[in-house]
């Protein structure tokens, strides 16, 4: 779906997942039209197409779980902000596209109880607990030290719950300042760190995205967030590996998996990783071609989702990195034909490796029946 408030100059695509009697999800991407206006004014205008949306009558009763806003210059521009204390809020610099100084990609789910619990936002409901924490970073070290720091914070806050990163946690982000330089340190310590809580190649990893992005702190080379799930069966996780198009990460010295399940009674959820051209013997394909790269990373992405259960027509919204910014208007044609009504934004974000032009990442939902599982 996707509407406008034209006075405003906001446009809005809006995915919804809403099975009769169950529990709603939505995901919006917000995005603004320049104007040849300053940041405040483009800011205002965001927030005030928030309050709208949250005034609308098919959204009365949500509650917003998470936001990330992606910036033009987050260094400048983050404090101008107002805070939020109500759900998980990550900002970053990572320039939208479409000529404006700033996007959105909210998540909403209606008819359950939220709450901030000493930073973590809280999803309670049909005895699952869902812990969502966004837009952690550090203050000093190099990308290593922070990246370490950040994931042993974030595992004693998960202690709060009796939760542990290797049993819970689902989904993770790592942006990087400089990826190109200090990617690889944040990439040893995860591993190291991974180690140390029983994450192997012999074991699982968590699907993630490592890829660049600027915090709002000039200290900070490493921002972080996290969904986890408490509550589930362990038979409920699943993860997707896509062999005929991809290899096990590990080979290639990172520990992400390429995607997981997380199905219920009612629906799965399959988190899809930061996915790119790449072959299964690990290899970078179509190097330099933007189109042909674009088509092998939307056939590997299927694969994913088709060992999942889901199908293309199943994302409920997408995130795009590019590396090169001439490469917008091609990307964005063939997204606009072949996910019409996809939310999705396009963002300036380099990936790991130089000769990926690009990557993206993405959420699917789709009913579910005739397991045991506890509905969503």
């Amino acid at each position: 779906m996707k509407f406008s408030f034209e006075d405003i100059g906001v446009s809005v695509e809006m995915s919804t997942f809403a099975p009769a009697g169950k529990v709603e999800e939505r995901h919006l991407m917000l995005h603004v039209e320049p104007r040849s206006e300053l940041f405040e004014g483009q800011l205002a205008r965001i927030y005030e197409a928030e309050e709208r949306i949250m005034n609308l009558e098919e959204i009365k009763g949500a509650s917003v779980v998470m936001k990330r806003y992606f910036l033009s210059d987050s260094a400048n521009q983050c404090a101008l902000m107002k805070k939020e204390l109500d759900c998980s809020v990550s900002i970053i610099q990572q320039p939208p596209l479409d000529g404006s100084k700033i996007a959105l990609w909210m998540y909403l789910v209606k008819d359950v109880k939220v709450v901030n619990s000493n930073g973590l936002i809280v999803v309670d409901h049909n005895g699952y607990r869902h812990l969502w924490k966004m837009g952690m970073h550090e203050h000093k070290g190099d990308s290593a030290w922070q990246t370490e720091s950040l994931l042993i914070s974030y595992e004693e806050s998960l202690q709060n719950f009796n939760a542990t990163l290797a049993d819970n946690c689902i989904r993770t982000w790592f942006f990087v300042r400089d990826v190109d330089i200090q990617y690889a340190g944040m990439v040893n310590a995860r591993k190291e760190n991974f180690i140390e809580q029983g994450l192997t190649e012999k074991t699982h990893y968590i699907s993630s995205t490592g890829i660049g992005g600027i915090p709002a702190d000039s200290r900070a080379i490493v921002q972080f967030g996290a969904y986890a799930l408490i509550g589930f069966e362990p038979q409920q996780q699943r993860y997707l590996y896509a062999p005929t198009h991809l290899n096990p990460t590990y080979e290639y010295g990172v520990t992400f998996e390429r995607g997981t399940l997380m199905e219920y009674g009612d629906r799965g959820h399959i988190f899809i990783s930061g996915t790119a051209s790449i072959n299964n013997k690990g290899e970078v394909l179509h190097v330099g071609n933007i189109v042909k790269q674009t088509e092998r990373m939307w056939e590997n992405v299927e694969v994913l989702l088709n060992e999942g259960g889901a199908e293309m027509a199943d994302i409920m919204q997408i995130i795009v990195y590019l590396r090169d910014v001439a490469d917008y208007e091609t990307v964005n044609a063939m997204f606009k034909k072949k996910f019409p009504d996809t939310p999705y934004v396009i963002t300036l974000a380099p990936v790991c490796r130089p000769t990926w032009l690009i990557e993206m990442e993405c959420i699917a939902v789709n009913r579910r029946s005739g397991n045991t599982y506890r509905d969503f």
